[in-house]
């Protein structure tokens, strides 16, 4: 992998950025890519956005209408990316995270702000690059796999359950 350019655009007011996140997301992007053995220059968009706005363009972009974590939009297929022309870096797409979503989702899972939007980043990188989970399966778990891997090297491993205690 030659260069990253990870693009980050605070769109919203409704939390504010704790000091390293930004310079997180860029190191959870280049993570991805390093495991994944990525070839040349890349660029990545990811706007940090509150619940309304994630609600409005996942039912734009997705006819669901209720906010959600994270959105990811590829800009390829298949490891095929159109290239910008004036850097000749591969444009893998948009990354959109809902910071209010992230820190809900902190507190729920008992671990940091900080963790849950490295990981929301390191999921929707995967899925720039093709990666899936809807169907559940081995597709998912392998995904899963190569999350934690990626939030073991940039040293934020799962500290505790993802299943809520049931009482």
């Amino acid at each position: 992998m030659d260069k990253i350019k990870v693009v980050i655009d605070n769109k919203q007011k409704a939390i504010k950025i704790p000091t390293g996140v930004r310079l997180l997301i860029r190191r959870c992007c280049h993570a991805v890519l390093e495991q994944e053995g990525f070839e040349g220059s890349a660029e990545v968009d990811v706007s940090l956005v509150d619940n309304e706005q994630i609600r409005t363009i996942n039912r734009e972009q997705r006819n669901i209408d209720m906010p959600t974590d994270v959105l990811s939009f590829p800009l390829g297929e298949n490891g095929v990316y159109d290239k910008n022309p004036a850097t000749g870096a591969h444009m893998l797409g948009d990354i959109v995270i809902s910071l209010e979503r992230a820190e809900a989702q902190a507190e729920e899972y008992g671990h940091s702000f900080q963790r849950e939007v490295g990981y929301l980043t390191v999921h929707s990188m995967l899925h720039l690059l093709g990666y899936d989970h809807v169907d559940g399966g081995l597709e998912a778990v392998h995904m899963r796999e190569k999350e934690e891997a990626v939030m073991l090297s940039v040293g934020l491993p799962r500290g505790g359950s993802y299943v809520l205690d049931q009482e």
